[in-house]
């Protein structure tokens, strides 16, 4: 799913004008869609991503149902939260869905941003990316053809001099083009139209309402309203938007559990991670008139708490925060942004106990527990070191790809004095990084510390054996 909002520029723009926009904002969004799907991994690595173990537990919980009953449950798909402010959200592979900060904040209730994410994973479920590779494979070899033969009737009319011979190798070229790239959207639409239905049949099979997704689609659909309006609907990769709400309510009311309502307590859930994120990313005026003063709820005293720490005084923050703890003792987030406040406020040492909390609580979430780790070596005592290399070792088995994991690995190597450990550590951090030369000049060091054939020397020559990336020089 993919959405766009018209500027204001574009807005009075004259008809023709804003006709032509659209068509070439809606299909460079359609080849942007078609890329994204099929970008590598690297590139993928480099998307803004958010990690907070409150909001990736709560993805989890509102995707365990929905994977089980897709037979999805043995594939360990995660959700990876994007920042971006749009409402977007999108599979690039069969093993993750990427969901923009902006879907989250702007679903109001659960139900909604669960809707968004059985669509998704009526993508995976459905096998549209591999399809849509072989579908891109095959438009390629046709593209090679159809430009041979274009070019060959080009030749053809300049050879016999005919005056229109510009006129006719240019249609032998565009034409065939044209029709391939109408039948990649055709095949790309008919992918959403099938994640439509299968989102609806996910959530009729865990008892939940389909009305979030129809209500959040009908909403995309209505602010696309007027760019649709001058946009050839075969140049689109998802359906027309008024057809597409039509068929998705149509179906969608059909279902048992139409009415059926969010739990509270998942509601409250929702609204706190919504609040942390206004919390963390907004400005201290905006979380204001979000979140006014007079508004008592917890949500919107989480927002005022985190925003007081980032913005204003840490010793009126830390009031705030220990009131949210007196009204759910029992939620490790709570705990964990105190500690957060105190060990970004330079009070490492006093981080530690609601981080221990917070670990206790969430059962051992390993952000939480780098967290925690972080504090202890940046608390200055070395009788931490040792609690500190015990609780990242088994952190780094879960986050293997968390490089502040294993730089702080590094230090609490440091500290005990274990210099090849704080080397190969620091090699791996430079490794989840993508910053290959590092890793490999410091592995070679942590190589040399080892004894030969042990653990640490093994790792360490694994790294040193990772080819740089090819470059590619241009000559002048």
């Amino acid at each position: 799913m993919t959405t766009s909002v018209t500027s204001s520029k574009a807005r009075h723009r004259p008809p023709e004008s804003r006709r032509s926009f659209a068509r070439r904002a809606l299909t460079l969004l359609s080849v942007a869609a078609l890329l994204v799907q099929n970008a590598p991994a690297q590139a993928q690595g480099k998307l803004p991503v958010i990690r907070d173990a409150e909001i990736e537990q709560l993805m989890r919980d509102y995707t365990r149902p929905i994977l089980k009953v897709a037979n999805l449950a043995q594939q360990n798909i995660q959700v990876v939260l994007i920042n971006d402010r749009s409402f977007n959200a999108f599979v690039a592979d069969g093993r993750r869905i990427f969901v923009n900060t902006g879907a989250l904040v702007d679903s109001k209730a659960p139900n909604e941003i669960i809707g968004v994410l059985a669509h998704e994973t009526g993508h995976i479920a459905g096998g549209h990316l591999s399809r849509m590779r072989e579908q891109l494979a095959k438009a390629q070899t046709q593209m090679i053809i159809a430009m041979l033969l274009g070019a060959a009737a080009m030749g053809a009319a300049i050879a016999s001099k005919s005056d229109s011979a510009g006129g006719i190798g240019a249609a032998a070229l565009s034409a065939p083009q044209a029709a391939i790239q109408r039948s990649l959207l055709s095949y790309q639409r008919a992918h959403e139209e099938q994640a439509d239905r299968a989102a609806v049949k996910f959530l009729a099979a865990t008892g939940q309402s389909p009305k979030g997704m129809y209500e959040t689609f009908k909403r995309l659909a209505d602010q696309l309203l007027f760019m649709s309006k001058y946009v050839d609907p075969y140049m689109q990769s998802h359906p027309m938007p008024s057809e597409r709400v039509e068929a998705l309510g149509v179906l969608a009311k059909s279902s048992p559990y139409w009415d059926q309502k969010d739990p509270p307590e998942l509601q409250l859930r929702h609204d706190l991670a919504r609040a942390k994120l206004a919390g963390f990313m907004e400005g201290a005026d905006t979380v204001q008139r979000r979140y006014p003063a007079g508004d008592a709820s917890l949500p919107a005293r989480y927002a005022r708490a985190i925003s007081a720490y980032r913005f204003g005084d840490l010793r009126t923050a830390i009031a705030q925060i220990d009131a949210l703890i007196q009204a759910q003792p029992g939620n490790p987030y709570f705990h964990e942004v105190k500690g957060q406040a105190l060990l970004e406020g330079g009070r490492a040492n006093e981080a530690i106990t609601p981080l221990r909390q917070a670990v206790k609580l969430s059962n051992n979430a390993p952000l939480i527990e780098i967290l925690l780790a972080q504090a202890m070596v940046g608390s200055g005592n070395a009788a931490y070191a040792e609690e500190a290399v015990t609780m990242l070792s088994a952190a780094v088995i879960r986050e293997p790809d968390s490089p502040e994991a294993y730089s702080y690995l590094a230090r609490a190597y440091g500290k005990k004095g274990d210099l090849a450990q704080a080397d190969l550590a620091s090699a791996q951090a430079s490794l989840a990084r993508g910053d290959i030369k590092t890793a490999r000049e410091l592995a070679a060091r942590a190589r040399i510390r080892f004894p030969l054939g042990s653990p640490g020397w093994v790792k360490s020559e694994d790294i040193v054996g990772i080819k740089l990336p090819e470059t590619t020089f241009q000559r002048r």
